[in-house]
């Protein structure tokens, strides 16, 4: 079985950190390619160590990505 989350990733430093908000789980790389992979590592063994309980709990089904623009200055 497989399952689609949301993986923003953004430049942190000299590397980049990777965050899926659905679970509130983040992982972090050198590039974005091993900011994605570690993420994805960091989720797969979430979900099989974890109770069903504290996945129902964590898990966030609606979670929505944009953009909003705001006056500056």
């Amino acid at each position: 079985m497989t399952k689609q989350l949301t993986a923003i990733i953004e430049r942190e430093g000299d590397g980049y950190v990777a965050l899926c908000p659905e679970l509130d789980i983040a992982s972090q790389g050198v590039t974005v390619a091993e900011a994605r992979e570690n993420l994805k590592e960091a989720l797969e063994l979430f979900f099989e160590t974890a109770s069903a309980t504290e996945i129902q709990h964590r898990l966030h089904e609606e979670v929505y990505v944009t953009k909003v623009e705001i006056a500056v200055g």
